[in-house]
């Protein structure tokens, strides 16, 4: 049977660490923990602007979370280090399973999106860039709607867009919460689990496959 399935992008299809050597160049040590809470905090913020109801695309949470990392730290960067620090989000490296998961997926029949809270001509120059682009059928953004994952009416719009139903769509993510918020609107979804010391969250909603990359849910997805 043939499946609709969305990817997220960073951590899932991308790998948002590849930034690490852009944080080393300015900040030294601090890199790895400043690209961390970086990461957590750009998430946190597109969270809390969905619940506020007060949007703003993610590149506006990815520069705002940069400036309170900058005052966590105590670091100072100019406006076009910051702004390079921003615009090498489109030059991060896929990561290696995703092509040869995605073709076998293909190979299959499957219709494949990347399904993003990112704006769309954002990530597709960024999908691009990884030579992951080619092969998927379509971008699907949040931006189209004005709000963030997890709200379910994001997950019930990659369903329109893909003209699937909750019989045949499949959130596909590394990050807990997105799949628990596929799951909680009705889609089966399956966790990536890339970081082996990671945990999925225990709100008694779980995933329906367990897989360390895309490789394996391609092989397992028609088991």
């Amino acid at each position: 049977m043939q499946q609709s399935i969305g990817f997220d992008v960073y951590g899932t299809l991308v790998d948002p660490v590849d930034m690490g050597k852009h944080l080393a160049q300015l900040i030294g040590d601090k890199a790895n923990a400043f690209g961390q809470l970086w990461h957590d905090k750009k998430v946190e913020y597109a969270f809390r602007r969905a619940l506020m109801q007060q949007y703003a695309d993610f590149s506006v949470c990815t520069l705002q979370a940069l400036h309170y990392c900058m005052l966590t730290f105590n670091i100072e960067l100019t406006e076009d280090e910051q702004h390079h620090l921003v615009s090498e989000f489109a030059n991060l490296d896929a990561f290696d399973d995703v092509i040869p998961g995605l073709i076998k997926l293909r190979k299959k029949n499957h219709r494949l999106a990347a399904f993003s809270n990112g704006p769309e001509a954002a990530v597709r120059k960024l999908l691009d860039n990884a030579s992951v682009l080619p092969h998927l059928d379509s971008v699907i953004s949040v931006d189209d709607l004005n709000t963030y994952k997890p709200n379910p009416q994001v997950y019930q719009y990659l369903m329109k867009r893909t003209q699937a139903n909750t019989e045949n769509s499949w959130m596909v993510s590394s990050n807990p919460w997105d799949v628990i918020g596929g799951k909680a609107a009705g889609l089966k979804a399956a966790w990536i689990k890339r970081d082996p010391r990671k945990i999925f969250d225990p709100w008694d909603i779980e995933p329906d496959l367990i897989v360390n990359n895309l490789i394996e849910f391609s092989e397992q997805i028609d088991a």
